[in-house]
């Protein structure tokens, strides 16, 4: 079988998740990782099988057995380091969100395509056969025309030394949490909203703890999300949801977390001619290792067997998204 030789820079706490995902895809090599940790760089070498260890990104970039590389750093080092992978002619898996905005998203894009590889922004939830599920009713017209759409994305908070919770990492709600939000709901409408309205509450570091949004369509559809690090700090607590109303029904979530596997469920609720509503219909959804999807997908990308689910079009539709919310809050005041 045709393996990709993939390589990592940097051992954040994610690539728990995606180096179990790389470990299922049939198409995956786990041939090197970097990190500035000896430490850090042994154990995920010794825990996930990682062939080889670099102490300097640069060198596994040098690396010409590498034809992928994930990037799971903090978010102000996307750009940097996509940057020099594309320019090295890696293909590129780089964690969301993959730039600080729009403009720098459409530039990072251009670097690929001159030099004739991919990149993919990490959406692993993106992949995953219950999005596909929830999208197909909504296109056989199961709740009809989308009225409004809600999510939510709430997490813990933490300490001060996590990349999240700082100004220089581009730490915040709406970066980590809220690009979920907002993909979420570009999915589902297919559009970047023609208004955006958003406000938040700000921590003593400058970064937003707490943003709820409001979008409308020319349509008229409307819809809301909040996001927020506001549970017990530290503690791992999450609430993920999400609700779509149409003008036949309404679509809402069950056992659901995003990036969550196994069997997950969703309701879809409808109204008979009389407007009475019918009885409720929870669905269930088998579904892999989404980290394991998307490695998966963009490992036969290279080998010339697909192209990008999570396309260019989508990622810098989703930063023109997140450019409006942050814009409405006032991040960059």
């Amino acid at each position: 079988m045709e393996m990709v030789n993939w390589g990592v820079l940097g051992t954040a706490g994610i690539l728990g998740c995606t180096a179990k995902g790389m470990n299922l895809s049939e198409h995956c090599r786990l041939y090197a990782i970097a990190g500035r940790s000896k430490d850090k760089v042994d154990d995920f070498m010794a825990k996930y099988g990682f062939e080889k260890g670099y102490l300097s990104y640069d060198e596994l970039l040098d690396d010409e057995e590498i034809s992928a590389v994930y990037i799971p750093l903090p978010n102000n080092l996307h750009y940097e380091w996509v940057m020099k992978a594309l320019n090295k002619g890696k293909h590129v898996l780089c964690e969301k969100p993959l730039a600080p905005d729009a403009a720098t998203a459409k530039k990072m894009f251009e670097t690929a395509k001159a030099n004739n590889v991919y990149l993919m922004e990490a959406f692993a939830y993106q992949h995953s056969p219950y999005m596909e599920a929830v999208e197909k009713e909504i296109s056989d017209g199961v709740i009809g025309n989308v009225r409004y759409i809600e999510t939510a994305f709430i997490t813990s908070d933490y300490d001060n030394s996590n990349i999240r919770m700082r100004r220089e990492t581009l730490g915040g709600a709406a970066y980590d949490l809220g690009v979920y939000n907002t993909s979420f709901i570009l999915r589902v409408m297919g559009k970047v909203p023609d208004n955006i309205k958003a406000t938040a509450s700000f921590s003593d570091n400058n970064i937003d703890l707490l943003t709820n949004g409001h979008i409308e369509y020319a349509d008229g559809a409307k819809g809301t999300f909040t996001c927020g690090m506001v549970l017990e700090t530290n503690a791992d607590r999450r609430l993920d949801r999400f609700e779509i109303q149409g003008s036949k029904g309404t679509i809402r979530s069950g056992r659901f977390e995003y990036n969550l596997s196994g069997e997950l469920t969703y309701e879809i609720v409808t109204f008979d001619e009389c407007g009475n509503m019918n009885e409720p219909v929870m669905k269930s959804v088998k579904t892999p290792d989404n980290y394991m999807l998307e490695v998966e997908q963009l490992s036969m990308c290279i080998l010339g067997e697909s192209v990008p689910f999570v396309t260019e079009e989508f990622s810098v539709n989703n930063a023109e998204f997140l450019d409006g919310v942050l814009q409405a809050i006032g991040y960059y005041k």
